[in-house]
């Protein structure tokens, strides 16, 4: 197993036993990458404080060559974005945000642009309460780095058009802005 060492985003983690967590992370350099933090639920875990949805964190992990499941060995915090968890509606939008990439994006393909997309949206979440038009605007963004989007189609048939499941939390958001 080789360390690797790269900038992530925090997607969603779960439980793995009465210690442990699986963690899915997207990365700048490497894409979506799931880890296990081994330990990361007992008292005085060196993970306590830092796995939270949508922090910004330098992760080191060892790579499995075996599976897609990677060992989590260290986490250093450099964005907490506890604005997000201030107002319920960004964290709805930034939870979406965050599906959409998920569905969008291959496991273990790095997209560099969709990260530092990914990374803007959620600080401006933080920052901005969120509107219909930031979501809309997103996903054409996140059209135009996959290089999917053209002239003729929103970015919504962009994204659907290739396949991607778009998460069916978008309609009640839209609805909810102002659809």
């Amino acid at each position: 197993m080789d360390d690797v060492k790269d900038r992530a985003i925090l997607l969603r983690k779960t439980r793995y036993s009465d210690t442990s967590l699986i963690v899915a992370w997207f990365t700048r350099e490497h894409g979506l990458v799931k880890t296990m933090a081994k330990g990361a639920l007992r008292p005085k875990s060196p993970f306590k404080g830092t796995l939270d949805l949508f922090f910004g964190a330098e992760i080191v992990y060892a790579h499995s060559r075996k599976s897609e499941l990677h060992h989590l060995k260290e986490v250093h915090v450099n964005n907490p974005r506890l604005d997000l968890r201030k107002s319920y509606e960004a964290t709805l939008v930034a939870a979406y945000f965050v599906k959409l990439v998920d569905s969008a994006v291959e496991a273990e393909a790095p997209v560099e642009g969709v990260f530092d997309l990914l990374g803007r949206a959620l600080d401006h979440l933080a920052d901005t309460p969120p509107a219909k038009s930031t979501i809309l605007h997103f996903e054409k963004r996140l059209a135009g780095e996959l290089g999917i989007l053209s002239p003729d189609r929103s970015a919504l048939q962009a994204l659907e058009d290739q396949g991607h499941r778009l998460p069916p939390e978008r309609g009640k958001l839209l609805t909810r802005f102002g659809d």
